[in-house]
């Protein structure tokens, strides 16, 4: 299984922010949405990630100033980011390896999809599942 199918079953939309926008806004926008973590675009063009993390380790070295700062001045750049092809326990190794919990995808140079390890996690509890079931139903009709 691939990160390309799993962005196939589902909704594609991705929250992004610009580069120049505040802390505070971001703040907001991952409150509302209740997400975690946006890919930061600067001119169309992925230049990083915006995270909880971020917004932790900022206030605790500067303080509530941090929510009047550029979203460029705080964000993990460059994301560490996979494509299409790349299979779901590739990713969920590179999270692991990397200690992201978020990946945008990106294909001919653009963002097409965002993933969390929460999503590849249930992605694969689900497909665990529908093996199990089918095992079940196999025997049960043998």
């Amino acid at each position: 299984m691939t990160i390309g199918s799993l962005l196939d079953d589902r909704n594609n939309e991705v929250v992004t922010i610009e580069s120049t926008a505040s802390v505070g806004e971001a703040v907001r926008i991952l409150a509302e949405r209740r997400i975690g973590a946006m890919p930061v675009i600067r001119a169309g063009e992925l230049v990083g990630l915006f995270s909880e993390r971020d917004i932790i380790y900022g206030l605790k070295d500067h303080g509530a100033a941090l929510l009047d700062w550029t979203i460029d001045k705080v964000m993990t750049a460059p994301p560490v980011t996979v494509d299409r092809a790349q299979s779901l326990l590739g990713a969920l190794g590179l999270m692991t390896r990397r200690r992201v919990r978020h990946l945008p995808v990106i294909e001919g140079g653009r963002l097409i999809g965002f993933v969390s390890i929460g999503d590849l996690v249930k992605h694969r509890i689900d497909r665990i599942e529908r093996e199990a079931e089918a095992l079940r139903d196999y025997i049960t009709q043998a």
